[in-house]
């Protein structure tokens, strides 16, 4: 009997101290440099945005944030080095749509589950996407798109950068909801395939805003309509599609970042209000709008959960009714 108290005073010690512990860690944290992931090679949308929120958590938190570029299989790559990564907080994921809501449905054997390997700590920015032809092509709207399309239906063809992407799934959104027929080109990134839109390969797409700005300026492609609900302040003169031939369309894709689903709630939650604080910056918000993102509201760490799956739904129908399913 003596020895059985014994033993369960030491448990009781052990995990008090425990307990005391986990405030002490989030209290600390962090205490090294904080490593970064982006699933995605240098220069695009995610990887700038990375920057620019790493930049600022380093100044408020007195510890450097390293950006490490990790491309590869759909960033698979990257989000299973994180998801291996010890769960302290020092090492966070660029966490995109594709990567937590997209992959699940569109991978045979993904070897993550995003809503129980990870745990979003950040709601970052919404990336609105605007449909765009090549200028040499006879239509001016989305009415004459669909009349064309109809006319042309064996040889309309539209590209993306790459099966599943949101370029690839907002098209297919597109075409459910308009009854339009035009099958998929998938190139290896957003600029190849803008330039074979540009030179007239390729007669249709969907792309973010950053790599198309300035082809929309030099007038290089024509704009029929933007994915989101409303006009991006930058992009005023851009109509959305709901308004201009198809009722009830929305899309924006997001980036997140996620650390691993182990890490202590309370380090999870201070990095959840140090990114929301950096969020409401004038100077971030400007740059969010400069980059043709939307700033969005984040969320706390638990409403972020609930989000995750309600997208994983969402697109996983998207991917069914595209017929590609389990197809990578």
């Amino acid at each position: 009997m003596r020895a059985s108290r014994v033993l369960f005073a030491l448990l009781f010690v052990v995990m008090a101290a425990l307990a005391a512990g986990t405030p002490v860690r989030a209290q600390d944290y962090p205490s090294r440099p904080v490593t970064v992931v982006v699933p995605f090679a240098p220069g695009g949308g995610v990887d700038q945005m990375a920057r620019l929120i790493s930049g600022k958590l380093e100044q408020r938190l007195g510890k450097s944030f390293i950006i490490e570029n990790k491309p590869g299989a759909g960033s698979i790559i990257a989000a299973t080095a994180v998801q291996k990564a010890a769960a302290d907080g020092h090492t966070l994921l660029m966490a995109p749509a594709p990567t937590m809501a997209v992959n699940v449905s569109l991978y045979k054997n993904l070897p993550y589950d995003p809503t129980t390997d990870f745990a979003l700590i950040g709601l970052l920015s919404g990336t609105p996407f605007v449909l765009m032809v090549n200028v040499d092509l006879p239509v001016q709207s989305v009415p004459e798109l669909l009349a064309y399309a109809k006319a042309n239906a064996d040889k309309m063809t539209f590209a993306s950068a790459g099966p599943g992407v949101p370029h690839h799934l907002f098209m297919e959104l597109f075409k459910g909801m308009t009854g339009m027929k035009a099958s998929h080109v998938p190139y290896r990134g957003s600029l190849p395939a803008l330039n074979d839109l540009v030179a007239g390969h390729i007669p249709m797409m969907f792309s973010d805003l950053g790599p198309a700005t300035g082809l929309i300026e030099g007038k290089r492609v024509r704009v029929l309509g933007i994915s989101t609900k409303t006009r991006h302040p930058s992009f005023p003169d851009i109509a959305p599609l709901a308004e201009v031939g198809v009722p009830g369309y929305e899309a924006v894709s997001w980036q997140a970042m996620a650390a691993p689903a182990q890490t202590p709630r309370p380090i999870l939650d201070k990095l959840n209000a140090e990114i929301t604080a950096v969020l409401a910056l004038p100077e971030v918000r400007e740059q969010i709008l400069k980059y043709g993102f939307l700033p969005l509201q984040n969320r706390g760490v638990g409403e972020l959960k609930d989000f995750v799956k309600s997208e994983i739904a969402r697109w996983g129908k998207v991917v069914q009714d595209a017929g590609i399913a389990a197809s990578q």
